[in-house]
């Protein structure tokens, strides 16, 4: 028998459905809403459990495709999250609120072009427009995959591949007409639309847009009856925290992942995320793999190294909100594009945080930009905030990053990306320890790190501090230590570099570069 874990699969969908608002520029949320509002309207119409429960998946998968071709978009609008954002309120069967919509993108990302310039622009991007809706195949396409690998039925697969159908036929990807359109779809594309303008203009707005896309987008019997109960529909929608709300839809139903099942989750995610760019393709896969072969070369417990590999795979998951431009940016990032990179781990500790189980697996996966010098992000965390299983993770994500190609530089040679890890552990920027597995179980002729006059990894740490000015006390309460032990710590490097004072101790510590952050 497979070993049970001690997550749903509801925790999972509705945690990826938290990226996937990053990814289309709506306010977090969105999705959570969209399905307790999609549910209320199946229940209303009078549909199956089965029914339902194919409603309740697919208002939060319905996305999961969506980092697909992010880079034909943006290189044509500039922030596709914005465009996205904006592309949801218009009627996707209009094609002139398409044009026009991508003509004021275009004009906003080249204003100050001149006139001819600008026309070209024009013409060269809506040349583009057939190439991205036919990238609305590949979203379906993606978005069937995964749910696959995440162990959904049939119905909800073949329901994914319906995302942009419409009542009238003019949809995509197959211009299914009326009731050959899956119900589920049916329900969740006036859901979401409804919940985008609720949030605009009320209840009072969601009924409008329901009327005016009646026999067109929405189905009539779907907006007849949402028109009817609206009011109850929305009722509470705004003020109650979604996520226990749509916990609760599936509690009586819902499934519980064995570790197997987990780990495919897991996965499944990883691979949402790599593939919004070609230069990560696979990345968190490396990552997870080398994070937990360096974990078990530290001899860590067996759960441990689960633990590890789970937040390698995820590690990565909140850079869905990060847009294409700069993640594929060939140069230089600007101060703002940098700030913008700078908030992927913060992320991916929201997306993760509402879970149990997810959230303790975030706890090391937010980490991974985390240096001992306090000079990472995005928390800025020193040394003493960082768990041993944040510092492997660390060290295997430099590692695997410096393997890959990326639009600004080449890929380093193993011996050359083993190199710079060694120069960023001398630094004080990565643990020396960490390293040191990372590097040995990746297949490395490595020797135990060699320390500084016998020092180990926490005594450099004291070190550093004692050398800035730190007090015993000081010392103690950034390393949460008792001051007994600093002052033991402090004397124990006193006797192994031969000093007496804090005066020599600061000059041992420049002379051996062991203050540098750069």
């Amino acid at each position: 028998m497979l070993a049970a874990s001690s997550i749903r699969l509801a925790e999972v969908i509705a945690a990826l459905s938290l990226a996937t608002d990053l990814g289309l520029g709506q306010q977090s949320g969105f999705a959570l809403r969209s399905c307790i509002l999609g549910v209320r309207l199946a229940e209303a119409l009078g549909y199956s459990d089965e029914g339902i429960r194919e409603v309740y998946y697919q208002s939060l998968l319905r996305y999961i495709g969506c980092n697909v071709d992010t880079l034909i978009l943006a290189a044509v609008v500039g922030d596709e999250f914005a465009l996205r954002h904006d592309f949801s309120l218009v009627d996707n069967g209009n094609t002139q609120e398409i044009v026009d919509l991508f003509v004021r993108y275009i004009r906003q990302v080249n204003a100050g072009a001149e006139p001819p310039e600008l026309t070209s622009f024009i013409a060269s991007g809506l040349a583009t427009l057939p190439q991205i809706t036919a990238s609305f195949v590949g979203h379906c396409e993606v978005a069937q995959r995964l749910a696959t690998r995440l162990g959904f039925n049939a119905n909800v697969v073949y329901a994914l591949g319906q995302l942009y159908e419409r009542w009238d036929g003019k949809g995509m990807p197959r211009g299914l007409k009326g009731e050959a359109i899956a119900p589920a779809v049916l329900v969740v594309t006036l859901a979401q639309d409804a919940v985008l303008f609720h949030g605009l203009g009320g209840v009072e707005a969601a009924v409008k847009i329901a009327r005016e896309r009646n026999g067109g987008a929405y189905a009539p019997f779907i907006v007849e009856r949402f028109c009817q109960y609206a009011d109850q529909l929305f009722a509470g929608i705004d003020d109650e925290p979604s996520w226990e709300t749509v916990m609760a839809l599936e509690s009586s139903r819902g499934d519980w992942l064995t570790d197997e099942q987990f780990d495919s989750a897991c996965r499944a995610m990883a691979d949402f995320v790599d593939i919004k760019s070609t230069s990560t393709l696979n990345h968190s896969h490396e990552v997870a793999r080398t994070a937990a072969a360096a974990a078990s070369h530290a001899g860590l417990p067996s759960a441990d190294v689960q633990t590890i590999r789970r937040a390698g795979w995820l590690h990565d998951i909140g850079k869905t909100g990060i847009t294409a431009n700069i993640l594929e940016k060939a140069g230089s990032l600007n101060d703002r594009e940098w700030e913008r990179v700078r908030l992927h781990p913060y992320y991916t500790e929201r997306i993760l945080a509402r879970s149990t189980a997810l959230s303790q697996i975030g706890r090391i996966a937010t980490l991974h930009h985390e240096l001992l010098d306090g000079s990472g992000y995005h928390r800025g965390f020193a040394a003493a905030a960082i768990s041993p299983a944040a510092r492997l993770l660390a060290a295997a994500n430099r590692y695997c990053a410096l393997l890959d190609n990326r639009p600004y530089r080449p890929a380093a040679e193993p011996e050359a990306a083993a190199e710079l890890l060694k120069r960023d552990v001398h630094a004080g920027r990565l643990d020396g320890d960490a390293v040191h597995c990372v590097l040995a179980s990746a297949g490395h002729r490595v020797t135990v790190p060699e320390s500084v006059a016998g020092l180990s990894e926490r005594e450099i740490e004291v070190l550093r501090l004692l050398a800035r000015g730190s007090s015993t006390k000081e010392i103690a309460v950034a390393l949460t230590i008792s001051p007994k032990t600093a002052d033991h710590h402090v004397q124990h490097i006193y006797t192994k570099i031969d000093v007496s004072t804090r005066a020599a101790a600061a000059l041992f510590a420049i002379e051996h570069h062991l203050l540098s952050t750069n």
